[in-house]
């Protein structure tokens, strides 16, 4: 009579299982990195959006009123104060954390904000329709660097 010695291999060994696991877990380090980009990317795009709604905001201001406020070297003053203008200044400072900066006189303004994915840098929008990226802080005058 024979015996037959061969177990029948059923499941995985528990090598396989700590592979399968490391594999996950790079995968999902890889995942979270670039959604964490995204999210910064999306913080940005939150500001441009706001400050590009300023402009607009802006316009009206110096329709009714006839100029942009008295001049001014920070987020404040009649025309940064008004209610649009200033809620969305506060939206921008919300979603990235950082403050504004602003310029006006009663025939222009500017204002910047700082970036949420690289803080050195900053979206300005100006009275001449200028949006573009600038240093942070190098907003001195009423029409973006």
């Amino acid at each position: 009579m024979i015996i037959n010695n061969v177990k029948a291999n059923k499941g995985f060994t528990l090598i396989e299982l700590l592979v399968v696991v490391a594999i996950i877990g790079i995968l999902a380090s890889v995942v979270l990195a670039s959604l964490n980009s995204a999210r910064s990317k999306g913080a940005d795009a939150a500001v441009k959006a706001n400050l590009s709604s300023i402009r607009v905001m802006a316009e009206l201001y110096y329709d009714t009123s006839g100029n942009y406020g008295p001049t001014v070297s920070n987020c404040s003053g009649v025309f940064f104060a008004s209610s649009n203008i200033y809620a969305a200044i506060v939206a921008s400072d919300n979603v990235t954390g950082l403050g504004a900066a602003c310029f006006s006189t009663g025939s222009a303004y500017a204002v910047a904000h700082a970036l949420k994915s690289n803080s050195t840098l900053a979206w300005c929008v100006d009275s001449n329709g200028t949006g573009k990226q600038i240093t942070y802080n190098t907003i001195v005058t009423s029409v973006c660097p």
